[in-house]
């Protein structure tokens, strides 16, 4: 590139990056609206259906889950198959709400059941009493996404390969968990579940940021780095619902989250901190496929270096040998 064009690329690079950036935070923050949301309702037939008609007015927001009575719509809430539940009695309707899954989700459905008429509510898995807005469980994604840019560029920028590299980052993922789990849960009280799951959610979250730009990294050259963190940063991060929910960002930036480690790592850390490890197969699963296909990619790139040496060797040595 000409001495000329390098200035001109750098201008328009910059605002286009900037531009990127701008749209990936602020469009799902400016159109946050429950698209889908699973809720729940309970009581009797008649006063379900009228419930389900007033609901319908917000014309695709909510998700109708039908339970027989308050316990079923409880378990529901419990094993996050629902974020709430309106339970219909003879006195009229009560709330049921779970700001642990995400305050924010709990606030709306408040202000969407009740309206001008106070209601009852119940917060039946309540956000902990140090976070009771969530800011902080949404403020720990980032972090965990910069630590796995940093070890899978480390890794790369070392020249480690191979099982010397898969060894690194699984051990530099688990000493983020484990660091990780003793500021949130330890100090700041963010975390209130099992702190070893909650330690293996979080290096498990790193390891798959680690192990994509790692393993990008060995296929692709340098230029990998820079992929895996764009898609990491410019799309796992905002699309993540970690601060929100998925089902209240636009579509289909809320899908596409949860298929990223950002946001995988957050529902499957709200699963094991809060819920007892309910709908923690899915993130879990997530997490798993992008760090062992991270480090396979390591492994296989690796092993292709050493292949395309060995070939080099072999032809250096025909003509010495011809000669």
């Amino acid at each position: 590139m000409s001495a000329t064009r390098r200035p001109l690329a750098v201008a328009l690079l910059v605002p286009l990056l900037a531009a990127l950036a701008l749209w990936a935070f602020a469009w799902p923050a400016a159109r946050t609206a429950p698209r889908d949301l699973p809720l729940g309702v309970a009581g009797p037939a008649a006063a379900v259906a009228q419930t389900e008609q007033r609901l319908s007015r917000h014309e695709g927001a909510f998700e109708i889950h039908r339970y027989a009575d308050e316990a079923a719509a409880r378990d529901a809430i419990e094993d996050r198959t629902v974020y709430g539940a309106i339970v219909v009695t003879e006195q009229g309707p009560r709330l049921l709400t779970a700001s642990a899954a995400s305050p924010m989700v709990a606030q709306l459905l408040q202000q969407a059941v009740a309206g001008d008429t106070p209601v009852p509510s119940v917060d039946v898995v309540a956000a902990p009493e140090d976070d009771p807005r969530g800011a902080a469980f949404g403020a720990s994604v980032l972090p965990l996404t910069l630590a796995g840019i940093a070890a899978g560029s480390a890794v790369t920028l070392l020249g480690l390969r191979g099982a010397r590299a898969v060894a690194v980052l699984v051990a530099a993922s688990a000493l983020v968990g484990i660091a990780a789990a003793a500021i949130t849960h330890s100090w700041l009280g963010v975390l209130t579940g099992d702190w070893w799951a909650e330690a293996g959610a979080l290096g498990l979250t790193s390891l798959a940021v680690a192990g994509a730009v790692a393993g990008l990294a060995a296929l692709m050259g340098p230029a990998g780095i820079a992929l895996g963190a764009a898609v990491v940063m410019l799309l796992g991060n905002p699309f993540s619902g970690a601060s929100s929910a998925p089902q209240l960002l636009p579509e289909p930036a809320g899908a596409i989250g949860q298929w990223l480690p950002p946001g995988a790592g957050a529902s499957l850390l709200r699963s094991v901190s809060y819920f007892d490890g309910a709908a923690a197969t899915g993130p879990a699963l997530t997490l798993t496929w992008w760090a062992v296909l991270g480090l396979g990619a390591v492994l296989l790139g690796s092993a292709l270096r050493s292949r395309t040496a060995r070939t080099e060797q072999t032809a250096e040595r025909k003509p010495a040998l011809t000669g």
